[in-house]
């Protein structure tokens, strides 16, 4: 079923998407390598996924596309990539966040208009998508989907009606768009990459022959066997064409804000983000842990397989040796029967087992990313405990969360965040855990060697101003 989730990652917050775009100037298909592309960013969005492509040497309007709810490997076979030709192409793998998990609003986006045809896919979340709607409705737009990405598309249209170039139209566009973007768009002929001006969202640029790449990580350029040129720069539009690489920089505003969750949680492992390797990072915010919230311990552990890193940080930081505590079952699909709540909150039995003979009488020091509402951590403790182990002290790789996040990251409610409702003496013991320790706010520059970083969903400090909330459809009462 659309947007069924597993039951051990009820208590993760969710990346909304990934993004891939390819040019091949010789004429070349592309479509497999979308493919391959998208399952390296599989783990941006298991809800849907799709694919675009077109021949630049074709017909006018000429496009094909295929997508649906499911994994890349659900939703596309030999078959069905054979029915995608052309040597230009666009794909996205979604989680949903603004607009809901509704089929139709699976990407990429493609549309045909006066000027031709356009696709695009998004990675991010807009704050001012009431406003920007509104005005399109006003003026007789009809919407198919609830995502804030089909405003971007009617924008993108009615821009290039009336420029010379589709590049004018993604600057005049962007130009109203206010909250997180990583876009990539595809005309007939070009392939246009674009990044908002806080570089909220990550995407970079890379090359395997002549032929041009665009992905939301690294690691999607080494699984299609391409060499990574750089990263697109905050607010850089770039143009793929048969004539190379052009770039234009209006929309730098020099204030940076990546999200430092990338780093924490939602990049792979083996990418690279803005100059950082995501293992580094991973591996820092552990080490941090360690000389904030020292503890005696026989065994470092993590919670696969996210929480693996920063153990491995605190265990070469504090000496304490560092250790695998689980087995998890690799083959638990996104869709087995979870019929009850309460079948739900004990469903990490489900994906992890206990190593009892590594845990049976040892104080064990349990690393995970983040702890959300603490139904799985607090199973994780008892488990561990289950299993022999004398104690179980927590540390998390990252600050409290207290607040939402605007820009495309799926945080709950502040009422369901047990930070909020919980002193830290209060989470511990719902935890059962003897002792815990959050990441400090201070040491998230350091885990990222000083880039500029957006951490308002710890702290409450956005780097924009945040409009109250409308709901759509909203009256103004003509």
């Amino acid at each position: 079923m659309f947007g069924q989730k597993e039951a051990c990652n009820m208590d993760k917050v969710k990346e909304e998407c990934g993004v891939f775009g390819i040019l091949d100037p010789e004429g070349g298909s592309v479509a497999h390598s979308i493919y391959y592309g998208l399952t390296a960013l599989q783990h941006r969005g298991q809800e849907a996924c799709g694919i675009v492509t077109s021949d630049t040497s074709g017909p006018v309007g000429n496009y094909h596309c295929r997508k649906n709810a499911g994994l890349v490997s659900e939703v596309f076979h030999e078959n069905s990539l054979k029915s995608l030709p052309g040597n230009l192409g666009i794909g996205h793998v979604r989680y949903s966040t603004t607009g809901g998990s509704r089929p139709e609003n699976a990407q990429p986006l493609a549309i045909s208009y006066i000027k031709g045809t356009l696709a695009l896919a998004h990675n991010g979340n807009l704050v001012n998508t009431a406003d920007l709607k509104w005005e399109l409705v006003r003026n007789g737009a009809v919407f198919h989907t609830t995502t804030d990405s089909e405003v971007i598309a009617f924008y993108l249209a009615r821009e290039r009606v009336h420029t010379q170039t589709i590049q004018e139209a993604v600057l005049a566009t962007a130009r109203k768009l206010s909250g997180s973007y990583a876009l990539v768009i595809m005309s007939p002929q070009k392939l246009i990459g674009l990044r908002d001006p806080y570089g909220l969202k990550p995407l970079c640029l890379g090359k395997r022959g002549n032929a041009y790449i665009l992905a939301s990580e690294s690691c999607a350029l080494s699984a299609v066997d391409a060499e990574f040129i750089r990263d697109v720069e905050p607010g850089e539009m770039v143009t793929l064409s048969e004539k190379g690489i052009e770039s234009d920089r209006s929309l730098q505003t020099g204030r940076c804000a990546h999200c430092i969750f990338e780093y924490i949680y939602f990049a792979r492992l083996d990418s690279r983000l803005d100059g950082i390797n995501v293992y580094d990072a991973r591996i820092a915010a552990g080490r941090s842990l360690a000389r904030s919230h020292p503890v005696a311990a026989d065994l470092v552990t993590g919670v696969p397989e996210s929480g693996l890193p920063a153990a491995k940080g605190f265990a070469l930081e504090s000496g304490i040796p560092f250790g695998f505590a689980f087995y998890k079952n690799s083959y638990i699909g996104r869709t087995f029967i979870k019929p009850s709540q309460a079948e739900r909150e004990s469903g990490v039995h489900l994906k992890l087992s206990v190593l009892a003979a590594t845990v049976k009488g040892k104080r064990i020091v349990l690393v995970d990313d983040s702890i959300v509402r603490g139904t799985t951590m607090k199973n994780l403790v008892q488990m561990l405990k289950d299993a022999g182990a004398s104690e179980v002290h927590v540390r998390i790789s990252s600050p409290p969360f207290r607040h939402p996040c605007y820009f495309g990251t799926d945080v709950p409610s502040e009422e369901e965040l047990i930070a909020n409702r919980l002193s830290m003496d209060g989470i511990c013991r719902m935890l059962g855990a003897d002792s815990l320790g959050y990441l400090d706010l201070k040491a998230l520059p350091e885990m990222v060697k000083g880039l500029l970083i957006c951490s308002g969903c710890f702290d409450n400090h956005y780097p924009m101003e945040i409009p109250e909330p409308k709901p759509f459809p909203f009256w103004c009462g003509e």
